[in-house]
């Protein structure tokens, strides 16, 4: 309870308590000013969430060599980062006048050629020529062609097998056509409508209950649970067998991502509202034949990902969660990698809040910051194409002083900013990761970003927004293999519904005893795959 003092008794205190009030009040002040500085940027931080721009790009002016002035001398900077650096042509330091870009001939041809095609005849009648050409002297020349496109909105066709049926006369042999395998004993369910499902749900994010909808529309009426039934087992008789042999490749690959993000299940067998997570795993993005494979898990413990993660020895690129950490301390063949994205995401996030155009915020240490590092993502994009040696070579000559320059700035301004602060929580961050986010300069293999795994996460978290929760943990793990071919597929430039519809075509014909290095060839790089199952690219 606080004390009100009049002006007789404030007259009567001696100076040294009046010195010491002061001070606590000077105290007081400044944890208050402190306070309502965090909340003010907590709140412009909350706007920007909700209704400002979510992408972290062009938040610098001019992002480049020079804008690092405040870090290196800029002359010695350009000479030693940039050694091969070519004079500007003139064109690039003055506008030139806009000229129209030359029609390219024959490109609409080029992306129709694969597309089926139907004939329209437009022909001129009899009584049109006779009234044209009087005389009749005329000559017809080639058709004039144009092309339209033409979309079909879902089509079903029933496909009625006759199978001939012999017997002997005396009724004790029989001989029957032969029948092919059935991808569900007893069901109408074919490989193309259960690709048409997997598509539907697992690639664009459609629920089910949708799909029921638009079927009725085409005047097709498949019961919610028969279509659910339809894809949850085949995913765990068909899909699951492509899964298992993916998994059964994580040990030869050098790069692994990981990345969890929380589901709901209902019938789990604990309370209601208790978060399950879904796990993903993305072989390296810099290197061949990517994979993907989700797992579902009741939890975010490390014993999910330890478990995965047993038979795998390399490098394994995540964000700043501590489970992976742990894990990697206790194998010495497993190193873990941090992500530059979630490094800059802090900085971005005050930079958007506060507006680059005002001119202090280009004076802040995010905005300065985010400059180093969209430097180095910079360099990163001119690498892309290389080989891992010519890579990591150039990192070091290029984006390692970088890097050094990044923590030596951040060092220097900590203790200048409040720790609660979002400033001073994106230093944090980073000095905190600094081991893991330096890993990259040691291997060329090793990406800058976790953004692979969050792309390949992107279509799973789209489509919870459509359908909140998952029944069981049976359709959660079932649906845990339908996403990993389908993002498998994207990753391998696949069209997944095609590849969904050639795989059920393909291992319903095999035996459950059955050799299973056929496999091999319905991996999505294998050369067997039929050519309509691959994007141009």
């Amino acid at each position: 309870m606080s004390v009100r003092l009049n002006e007789q008794e404030l007259s009567n205190i001696d100076k040294q308590t009046l010195i010491r009030m002061y001070l606590g009040l000077q105290d007081s002040v400044e944890k208050l000013s402190q306070s309502i500085d965090i909340l003010t940027e907590e709140v412009i931080n909350l706007r920007q969430h909700r209704f400002g721009r979510s992408s972290e790009k062009g938040l610098t002016d001019a992002e480049g060599y020079a804008q690092l002035g405040f870090v290196f001398n800029e002359t010695e900077m350009t000479v030693d980062l940039n050694p091969d650096i070519s004079e500007p042509a003139f064109e690039e330091i003055h506008p030139k006048v806009y000229k129209r870009g030359k029609k390219v001939i024959g490109k609409r041809e080029e992306e129709l050629k694969d597309l089926p095609v139907s004939l329209v005849s437009h022909p001129v009648s009899e009584a049109e020529l006779q009234s044209a050409f009087p005389d009749g002297k005329y000559k017809q020349l080639p058709d004039e062609v144009y092309k339209r496109l033409a979309f079909h909105p879902a089509s079903f066709e029933v496909i009625e097998h006759h199978v001939e049926v012999f017997v002997s006369t005396d009724g004790r042999t029989f001989v029957r056509g032969e029948r092919p395998a059935d991808l569900l004993r007893n069901s109408i369910v074919t490989p193309s409508l259960a690709a048409g499902i997997y598509n539907a749900k697992y690639v664009n994010a459609q629920p089910i209950q949708r799909l029921v909808k638009e079927f009725e529309r085409c005047d097709v009426f498949l019961p919610e649970p028969t279509m659910c039934r339809w894809a949850n087992v085949c995913s765990d008789r068909y899909l699951k067998l492509i899964y298992e042999h993916l998994k059964g490749k994580l040990d030869d690959y050098h790069v692994l991502h990981a990345d969890e993000t929380p589901v709901e299940v209902r019938k789990d067998g604990r309370p209601a509202g208790s978060k399950s997570y879904m796990w993903v795993y993305r072989t390296g993005s810099l290197e061949a034949h990517p994979f993907v494979l989700y797992e579902y898990q009741k939890g975010r413990k490390a014993d999910y990902p330890r478990q995965f993660l047993k038979d795998f020895h390399g490098i394994c690129v995540t964000d700043g969660y501590e489970v992976y950490h742990s894990i990697a301390k206790e194998r010495e063949t497993l190193t873990i990698a941090g992500c530059w994205s979630h490094a800059r995401r802090d900085f971005a996030d005050v930079v958007k809040s506060a507006g680059k155009e005002k001119l202090s915020v280009q004076e802040s240490i995010c905005y300065k910051a985010l400059q180093i590092i969209q430097t180095m993502f910079r360099y990163e994009q001119s690498y892309a194409d290389m080989a891992p040696e010519e890579r990591l070579e150039q990192r070091k000559q290029n984006v390692a002083p970088l890097v050094d320059a990044f923590f030596g700035y951040l060092k220097f301004e900590q203790s200048r900013v409040a720790p609660k602060m979002k400033t001073g929580k994106a230093i944090s961050y980073c000095l905190n990761q600094e081991a893991y986010l330096r890993v990259f300069l040691t291997d060329g293999s090793v990406p800058m970003t976790n953004n692979a795994t969050e792309q390949s996460i992107r279509p799973f978290t789209q489509g919870r927004k459509n359908w909140y929760l998952i029944d069981t943990v049976g359709g959660a793990e079932s649906s845990a293999i339908a996403y990993s071919i389908a993002e498998t597929a994207k990753a391998n430039h696949l069209k997944p519904y095609e590849y969904f519809k050639y795989i059920l075509e393909e291992l319903p014909k095999h035996g459950a005893f059955e050799d299973p290095s056929y496999l091999e060839e319905l991996l999505p790089w294998s050369e067997k795959l039929p050519e309509c199952c691959r994007k141009k690219l």
